[in-house]
Formats: C-alpha cells, sequence, structure tokens
C-alpha cells in the first residue's frame, strides 16, 4: 500500500549551506486498485488522485487556521499508521441497500505541528479529514482550505449560489472550471466531468462545524468556503433570520477533535454516481438505541395541490373535515403519512392551533386508520418553543416533524439541527428537513431523519418552468449524490413545453405523465410524497394503482444506464419484487432496458406504464402494458420529450408487495 522514499542533499549559494528537505512519498490505493492517492510530503503535504492510472488531480493541498497559526504549510510527516477495513453494514433505512459493503484501505498521516491527516481510498472514491490535538476546550477556526487542483480545465456541473443564506434549490449547470471566478459560490456537489471519469465534490461527517461550499479560482481549481459564524441576526416575518453581523471566524470548537471528511466521489459510468455510497459511509454511525419504530413510508401532501379536492360534500381547506378525507385515502391507498403543512398552526406559535382544526379528534381518526400525521413547522418558530412544541405533538401522537426555512448551514444551524433530530428521537417523532440541504448527509448518524429537501424540486411547478426534465435527469447523478432527497412528486396534471403554465393554486408539472411516475423509482426519498389531490389520483385509478404499490426503500439497487442530464434508468427491489423506472430530458430517445438483474431460472410479469403516442403533445397520455419476462429479456422503451417509463416487475403467481 506504501511506498516510501527519502532523499537528502546539500544546497549551497555562496557561503550559504543548507540541507534539502526530505522527501516524502506515500501512495494509497482502493481495494480494487483503480484508485490511488499519491501523497507527497515536503515543503507541505499535497496529494494526487489517479483512476485506472490517469491523473485527475494533482497537487492538491489542504490546511487549517486556528488561534492564528495556520497548520499544513510547512508541515513535516514524521509518522504513519495503515489500516484496511472490509465490512458489510446493514442501515436502519435502506435508502438503495439492505446490505452495505464497507471496504476502504486507510493512511493516517501525523506532524509535529498537532495536525493529523487521514485519507481513505475506496472503490466508491477518495476522503479525507483533519484532525488535531491542541489544548483547550475552545479555540476559534477562522477558516479550513480544500483546493481541488485538477489535471486539466474541466466541465463542471456547479450549483451556483447567490449568497449563504439559501433553500439550496439549485440548477447544476455546466460550466468549465477556469470560468468561475473566486467570488462565485456553490453549494455540494459540483460534479466535475475530468475527461469522462465523473468526480463528486462534497462532506461528510458535519459535526460541530459550519457547511463546506465551494467557489471558483478561475483556473482548473474548485476551493472551499465556508459561511462564518454569526454575531447578529435579524427576524424577518416569522421565517427569515438574517445573519446581519458575522465574526472573522467560521467555528468556535475544542482544539482536540476530528474535522468534516471532504469527499471525492469517482464514477467511472455515470449510472455508477446513483448506487455510489461513499457519503453514507463516512457518516457517524448512529448511537445506539431503539429504531424499529422507524417507518419510512409514502405521504399525502396537501400544500402543493392547494388542498384541491372536489366531488365532497364539505368546504375544502385547511380543517378538520378535508384532513380526515386526507386521511381516508391515505388509509384506502396503503399510504402511511398525511402531513399537515402550512396554515395549521398560527404563524409564529407553534403550539396555537387554528380553529379550524381540531387536533385531539384529528390525531384519534388518523390514528383508528393507521394513518401518521406529519406537522410542517417553521424552524425558528418551532425553536421558541421547542421542548414544549415536542413534546404536545408526542402527546397528540403525531409521527413526525417537517421543519422548514433554516436557510443557513453555519455552526450554530448545524448544531440546532442535529439537536432537534435528537430531541425528536427521545420522543419517536421522524424529522423531514426542508429549507436546507446539509442535513441531507447526515441520515446516518440520526436515523430518524427520514429525508430531506434542499432541491429544485416539483413546488417549483407552482412558479416557474424551472422543474423540468433537462433539470429531473441532472437531479439523480449531483443533488442524490448527497443522501435522500425530498422532491415531492406525483404531478397528474402534466404538459410539454407549449402547454405548460405556472399555475400556483391549481399546479401542473413540466414532462409526461410516465415522467412523474418513474420518479418514485429512479428519486430517492425514504419520506416519498404523493404531491397531487387525492381528487386527482381517484380519478387516475391506473396510477393510482401503481403509486400504491411503490414502495419508499429498498433492498437492492441497479443502475442501468443513463448519462448526466441526459437520461437515467434504474430498477430497484423491495423484498422480491422489482421495481424500474427511466426518464429523458427534452430529448426523445429509445432505450434498451436489460432485465438480466431478474434471478435466472424465474418467470415474471412486469405492469408497464409507457408514454403514449401522443404523449409528445398530450403530455398525460400513456398506455399500461403488461407482459412476461425473465432474465433475459431486453425491453425497447420509447420515451417521449419529457418522457418516462415505470414499471413493477413480480415472479408470475405470486402477489409481492
Amino acid at each position: 500500500m506504501k511506498s516510501l522514499t527519502l532523499s537528502i542533499g546539500i544546497l549551497c549559494t555562496g557561503v550559504f549551506c543548507r540541507t534539502a528537505m526530505a522527501q516524502q512519498d506515500y501512495s494509497l490505493h482502493s481495494p480494487n486498485n483503480r484508485i490511488e492517492v499519491k501523497i507527497h510530503g515536503g515543503s507541505r503535504i499535497t496529494y494526487d488522485v489517479l483512476v485506472g492510472g490517469k491523473t485527475l488531480l494533482a497537487g492538491s493541498t489542504f490546511s487549517i487556521s486556528i488561534d492564528g497559526a495556520t497548520l499544513g504549510p510547512g508541515a513535516q510527516i514524521t509518522s504513519t499508521k495503515e489500516r484496511s477495513v472490509d465490512q458489510w453494514l446493514e442501515p436502519v433505512v435502506r435508502q438503495k441497500f439492505a446490505r452495505i459493503h464497507e471496504h476502504y484501505n486507510e493512511l493516517r498521516i501525523d506532524t509535529p505541528a498537532q495536525l493529523g491527516v487521514v485519507f481513505r481510498a475506496y472503490n466508491e472514491g477518495v476522503a479525507y479529514r483533519l484532525e488535531t490535538s491542541l489544548p483547550g476546550d475552545q479555540v476559534k477556526v477562522y477558516g479550513e482550505e480544500m483546493r481541488l487542483n485538477f489535471a486539466q480545465d474541466d466541465k463542471v456541473f456547479y450549483p451556483e449560489e447567490e449568497g449563504f443564506m439559501s433553500h439550496n434549490e439549485r440548477l447544476y449547470l455546466p460550466r468549465m472550471m477556469s470560468q468561475i471566478g473566486p467570488k462565485t459560490i456553490a453549494t455540494l456537489p459540483a460534479v466535475v466531468d475530468a475527461g469522462g471519469v465523473k468526480i463528486a465534490v462534497a462532506e461528510s461527517g458535519v459535526e460541530d462545524y459550519p457547511g463546506l461550499w465551494l467557489v471558483g479560482t478561475g483556473s482548473a481549481a474548485l476551493a472551499s468556503t465556508f459561511p462564518h459564524y454569526p454575531l447578529k441576526e435579524e427576524l424577518d416575518a416569522d421565517r427569515n433570520l438574517k445573519v446581519t453581523q458575522a465574526a472573522d471566524y467560521i467555528a468556535i470548537t475544542k482544539g482536540t477533535r476530528t474535522y468534516p471528511w471532504r469527499v471525492l466521489g469517482v464514477a467511472e459510468r455515470d449510472a455508477d454516481l446513483i448506487t455510489n455510497q461513499l457519503v453514507w459511509l463516512l457518516e457517524k454511525p448512529a448511537e445506539p438505541g431503539d429504531t424499529s419504530w422507524i417507518h419510512p413510508g409514502k405521504v399525502a401532501w396537501d400544500w402543493w395541490n392547494a388542498n384541491n379536492v372536489y366531488g365532497v360534500p364539505f368546504k375544502a381547506g385547511v380543517n378538520t373535515e378535508t384532513y380526515k378525507y386526507y386521511i381516508d385515502f391515505a388509509a384506502q391507498h396503503s399510504l402511511d403519512y398525511v402531513i399537515l403543512d402550512e396554515g395549521w398552526y398560527k404563524l409564529g406559535h407553534v403550539l396555537e392551533v387554528v380553529p379550524e382544526i381540531n387536533m385531539p379528534e384529528l390525531a384519534a381518526y388518523a390514528r383508528e386508520r393507521k394513518v401518521g400525521l406529519i406537522l410542517w413547522v417553521v424552524w425558528k418558530s418551532l425553536a421558541d418553543q421547542l421542548l414544549p412544541a415536542l413534546d404536545q405533538f408526542e402527546k397528540w401522537g403525531v409521527k413526525g416533524v417537517k421543519i422548514d426555512f433554516m436557510q443557513r448551514d453555519d455552526q450554530p444551524m448545524v448544531n440546532w439541527m442535529q439537536m432537534v433530530c435528537r430531541e425528536a428521537a427521545k420522543r419517536k417523532l421522524l424529522v423531514d428537513y426542508h429549507g436546507v440541504q446539509r442535513t441531507a448527509t447526515m441520515t446516518r448518524t440520526f436515523p430518524n431523519l427520514i429525508s430531506n429537501e434542499g432541491v429544485r424540486g416539483n413546488e417549483w411547478s407552482k412558479w416557474s418552468a424551472d422543474a423540468s426534465p433537462d433539470h429531473t435527469v441532472t437531479l439523480p447523478f449531483t443533488r442524490m449524490f448527497l443522501g435522500p432527497m425530498d422532491y415531492t412528486p406525483g404531478a397528474m396534471l402534466n404538459a410539454q413545453k407549449k402547454s405548460f403554465a405556472a399555475v400556483f393554486d391549481r399546479p401542473m408539472a413540466l414532462g409526461t405523465r410516465c415522467n412523474q411516475l418513474a420518479m418514485y423509482v429512479v428519486f430517492e426519498s425514504p419520506l416519498q410524497m404523493l404531491a397531487d389531490s387525492p381528487s386527482n389520483y381517484l380519478r387516475e385509478p391506473e396510477s393510482l394503482w401503481f403509486l400504491s404499490k411503490v414502495p419508499s426503500v429498498w433492498d437492492e439497487t441497479v443502475a442501468l444506464g443513463g448519462s448526466i442530464g441526459d437520461y437515467v434508468a434504474v430498477a430497484r427491489r423491495n423484498g422480491s419484487v422489482w421495481f424500474a423506472g427511466a426518464m429523458t430530458n427534452w430529448t426523445a430517445r429509445d432505450l434498451d432496458i436489460d432485465l438480466s438483474f431478474l434471478p435466472a431460472g424465474h418467470r415474471y410479469v412486469i405492469t408497464a406504464y409507457q408514454d403514449g403516442v401522443n404523449a409528445d403533445r398530450f403530455a398525460s397520455d400513456y398506455r399500461q402494458t403488461e407482459a412476461k419476462v425473465d432474465h433475459n429479456t431486453k425491453l425497447k422503451v420509447h420515451l417521449a420529450p419529457g418522457g418516462g417509463w415505470a414499471a413493477r416487475i413480480v415472479e408470475e403467481g405470486g402477489q409481492g408487495n
């Protein structure tokens, strides 16, 4: 795993002589030997990353500034330690797999500057983290340098941001790295196309620290930047707590600690980004405890469809009767939860339920029908009454909270969000964070953190055309690399470009009906929403049948194919039943779907949803088909512009789930 070279020489200029610094080179390989990290000592520690023998990053650097001292430059390697890990893990929540292979080689490097760095090489990529052993329970971190020097000027899918206060709902637009200047920041991940090999820049294991952001350098390099520690804040309305004054440091923390992992996910095939578990593997394991109460599932959601239920004998809106209707719909169609979104409480006061809702009555009604309630809350209102509010939710029998509008990931906000996960778990409450992205990288540490937004999702269809098929076939290779992605699919009003209009109170979605159905297989969210009105679903029984059957967690995931921004095809298994989904951008295309992932020697029945012959002009047009298939079957599937294909595959004679 390691090669060590020492070279010592004497350099003289006139009467002055100095001893050349000892050169120390180390090599760390992934278990399959496809990825290599070359680490160089000397005047400072640098590293290169090679894939298949080709150098993709060269001379990348790191450092950290604490209490006036910058650790990293000039640091000499004093000792190293190697280890390897090869084991199987079983996640509490099966986002992609029921069992995850953790296999890596590790090299730990120590320096006399009380700075250590640990490198790991996985088959899925490379990661490193810094460690310090400084005295004191309180030191100030003024900055952390992560400079990724790529071997050439590559294209990067860069989620550019306007500032550190953001919902992190960005478009991942391709740009050349050299065109990104030092003032252009981005959230995560940035996905670099390094000569065909995709490198996803991310982080993991964030604790008592701000989130990592990226910045351009005007060259073939990306660098780190961080939100600084807030000193003064100003509340706008009930939800936007803006930082009006920040310190010149980014964190106050312990002198002896480990820092977050800096992650480079590597995929030689675009589709392999979908099954890459590197971020999850590098998260801190959950503390031991009972997790049997954590139940992923599907959710009937009220806000996107503006409570537009019809054909009912009551006035629809934020009221007890409407939510009983949602509960009945959920119970009848195998949905686990109903969300009460904005409007159920008096804004600013989460313990004051509006008079139109009888919460104890509603909770009892849901409990009788074995449907859980999830309550949306603005984070600041919850923070002001946190423990009394969580206690009240527990008394009502609520199953989870959807917390929104944080829009920040500075150190105090990261600490608050993690504290809420702990407090919610004590009361057996699920957490779904909206209005922020960082917590998507914490779901292993907090298994009750069941899903996370931080994505330009279906809600954008209410006011723009940004949630387009071009965008949605980029997300599986970008945002979804971080962790669960609460995109909130399920629109039953579907439109091609010419017929789309952004209508806030009666929304439609760009792309075909089958494109929306395929999202339930392609997009990962253990708490998966049905965004449209129950009345619209009841009008579409064939689509509703599929939505009632498709699960939200998976025992196995197979990335069938894909190209970032072009198309994606995925198969997933839950129990003995397989589901498959494919999506395209605005380009119509024909795909060959190879069913060789099915166990050999068995016959299956596939129920498929395919774009109709007129889906290119009427996006809701689709065709439901049924056929017998097996391990040798190869299907030819046509996708309309903005189209999709979705299927359920069950063993012949079996019922499945």
